[in-house]
């Protein structure tokens, strides 16, 4: 029986403001988008910022020194933070779904970025949970942190939802056995999740 949903971040609950921004970055530096974001989003992960384990400053000024862009901490990080906008649609989504029982809950790979989101417009309200790379010293890019999440909700893995738009994400948590669905917008969420509207707590 179905207990939980786990909701990505960016790309799910609102549009994806780091890839976004970052390819607004590149364009203004005349750098190749696709390159530059495989890039940015290496380095999140390799300076320790995703998982806490070293400030903005460290990864910016890595990025600076890496690509060549110019723009300064503050101008980046409007870049970013501007163009994740939330989508009302899936918030209304999730408010139904935890009206109908279920646990609902947030997994980002974020850093102190998500929590100053959630100051600009709050959102955490709508969740039983959140749970955030920064503050877990882990990433989705670990496996072993879908199993952590469903241990700190008191579920099995196989009671939990998992819902993000990078498939890579997706492959690893159905390893670790939850169910996984692939964003692809709110309709299509909608459908996929209609199989288990009755296997309510």
């Amino acid at each position: 029986m179905i207990k939980t949903i786990i909701f990505d971040f960016g790309g799910v609950l609102a549009e994806e403001g780091f890839r976004k921004g970052l390819k607004a970055i590149a364009k203004k530096n005349g750098l190749d988008p696709e390159e530059f974001f495989g890039i940015a989003e290496d380095l999140i992960y390799t300076t320790g910022y995703v998982t806490g384990m070293s400030e903005e400053e460290v990864y910016v000024n890595k990025l600076r020194e890496t690509t060549g862009i110019k723009e300064n901490n503050e101008e980046l990080r409007h870049e970013i933070l501007s163009r994740f906008t939330l989508r009302p649609e899936v918030i209304a989504y999730v408010d139904s779904l935890r009206s109908a029982g279920f646990i609902t809950a947030i997994l980002s790979d974020q850093t102190n970025w998500l929590e100053e989101l959630n100051r600009q417009r709050p959102f955490f309200q709508h969740f039983d949970y959140v749970f955030n790379s920064y503050r877990l010293k882990k990433g989705k890019r670990d496996s072993s942190i879908f199993r952590d999440v469903c241990s700190a909700i008191g579920v099995q893995p196989e009671e939990a939802v998992f819902v993000d738009d990078n498939i890579n994400n997706i492959t690893r948590a159905s390893g670790e056995r939850l169910h996984a669905i692939h964003f692809q917008g709110i309709k299509e969420l909608a459908m996929e999740m209609e199989k288990y509207s009755t296997e309510q707590r």
